[in-house]
């Protein structure tokens, strides 16, 4: 149950062309404690819950643990959520033997792109593909917990 991940920005939109699935996501938070987080998801058709543990001192590994639940009950717990929420497309992109789930995000967050990375170990190598930009694993301004109470549109330097 912990999640080996890293994450970085964007450059271009050259992924789009490059995705095998696309999909909208819509999630709130019931916690956005750095110790542990409680996020609530609706992915397509299918909902989900999930807890996340506070990251190791590499930003990349933590807890996970989640669990797919009626969209039904997903729409529910999004009215319990905490203020601010996340809008985002996911695009799935297959680079070598990994795939990266590229986030372009929407309505307080329009703007930003970010991609990650699932990997089995922290360092295990992978292909990086050209759109690939600065790392920002570990960085807590783009953890979707705080970007749910402390949106892009907000910032006054942008990455």
């Amino acid at each position: 149950m912990i999640e080996i991940e890293r994450k970085f920005l964007v450059t271009s939109t050259a992924y789009q062309s490059q995705a095998i699935s696309k999909k909208r996501i819509v999630q709130g938070f019931l916690n956005t404690d750095p110790e542990r987080t409680v996020r609530v998801r609706i992915m397509g058709d299918e909902g989900f819950l999930t807890v996340k543990g506070k990251g190791n001192d590499t930003g990349v590994s933590r807890f996970e643990w989640e669990k797919e639940i009626e969209v039904v009950e997903a729409e529910a717990l999004l009215k319990l959520a905490e203020p601010g929420s996340i809008d985002k497309i996911r695009y799935e992109v297959k680079i070598g033997a990994h795939t990266f789930e590229v986030d372009e995000f929407y309505g307080d967050n329009e703007g930003l792109t970010v991609a990650e990375v699932e990997l089995s170990s922290e360092n295990e190598s992978f292909e990086s593909p050209e759109w690939l930009g600065e790392e920002v694993s570990g960085v807590t301004k783009y953890y979707n917990s705080q970007l749910s109470k402390h949106p892009f549109k907000d910032w006054e330097v942008k990455d």
